[in-house]
């Protein structure tokens, strides 16, 4: 028997990829909720150690776990979805009101000389689709999180679990001496990644939040939430999160506040992201600017808002098993930022 080239290889592998990714985009519905029980779970196992600790029983722990994680969801989803539904009615106001800021900044273009197509330019771009964009991320969540039945009942049955995980992990790769330290680096790695980005995203969401509430912009706590979400977008994610606040602030206040709203953002993100978040997480995770981007599109497409909000952490998943194994090392580090691989070597 002939030995398969290269690149017949590479061809069956890239050929089983497009069947895996057809596969996972018309079964969406269910895979969707699957992959948010799994990050919520991943999230809510430190809880399920800090229990431990006190030698609470492990179905009391789990249940205690559920009811903040579904105390917390409803008081938000109050909090927010009555926000989303007045920002909504106020929406076409907004966008006549940004489109005369838009239509005014043209006129002065044009007293000092620089001709502009009104109606061109506010056809090809229409700031007011900003707000939609906003509005639509979390409708979408919404949608999703109906299922929220079936996404708990996963939850507490991945906590049931978790603790013999990797042992099962073990056991199906034929290493009952536990010799593979590989699968156990995989596995701590994502729980931490995953629990230090929520921590700090959630704080990222909080300053945001009492930033705005003390500047006096309207639906500050929807803001927060937006800004808690795309945190996980790192570089880009808190840039789309930035624009509709300061764009509503340009209507709403004034220059000055928008321009004040643009800094506080600035500041915020410059303090989680690059002083809060690294100090505990350390630059080993790091993913480059355009895999980032890439990322935000291809998982996006798959899986829609959801895979978009959940981009960087997919992708950390799969760089971090990538990481792990021989022949995947090299694509890990084409994934890796160019500090990152420094260090490394």
């Amino acid at each position: 028997m002939s030995q398969v080239s290269p690149a017949h290889r590479t061809l069956v592998i890239l050929a089983c990829l497009v069947i895996v990714f057809a596969g996972i985009k018309l079964a969406s519905s269910i895979v969707i909720p699957f992959i948010l029980a799994a990050f919520i779970a991943i999230i809510c196992s430190p809880m399920l150690h800090f229990f431990a600790r006190f030698h609470i029983p492990k179905g009391i722990s789990i249940l205690l776990i559920i009811a903040i994680v579904v105390g917390i969801g409803v008081s938000l989803a109050g909090l927010v979805g009555q926000s989303v539904t007045d920002f909504s009615k106020q929406l076409p106001s907004y966008k006549a009101q940004l489109q005369d800021k838009f239509v005014w900044l043209i006129n002065i273009a044009a007293t000092y000389g620089v001709p502009v197509d009104k109606q061109q330019l506010i056809k090809l771009f229409d700031p007011g689709q900003v707000f939609d964009v906003a509005t639509n991320t979390l409708s979408s969540l919404g949608g999703v999180m109906a299922n929220i039945f079936l996404i708990m009942l996963t939850v507490i049955f991945m906590l049931f679990e978790a603790p013999t995980l990797s042992q099962k992990v073990h056991l199906a790769l034929d290493d009952p001496e536990m010799k593979m330290k590989a699968i156990d680096r995989f596995l701590e790695s994502i729980n931490s990644y995953l629990a230090i980005k929520t921590l700090v995203s959630l704080a990222t969401g909080v300053l945001v939040s009492v930033f705005l509430w003390i500047l006096g912009l309207d639906y500050f706590l929807l803001w927060g939430v937006i800004a808690f979400f795309l945190n996980y977008i790192p570089n880009i994610g808190s840039i789309i999160a930035a624009v509709p606040a300061v764009l509503l602030a340009l209507v709403t206040l004034g220059p000055l506040e928008s321009g004040i709203v643009a800094i506080g953002y600035v500041i915020i993100n410059t303090v989680m992201g690059n002083i809060i978040e690294p100090k505990f997480m350390g630059k080993g995770l790091g993913l480059s600017t355009l895999v980032v981007f890439l990322s935000l599109i291809f998982w996006g497409w798959l899986l829609g808002t959801v895979g978009m909000l959940l981009s960087v952490p997919l992708t950390m998943v799969v760089k971090i098993g990538l990481e792990n194994t021989e022949k995947g090392k090299w694509l890990a580090v084409l994934l890796g930022n160019v500090d990152e691989n420094k260090d490394a070597h």
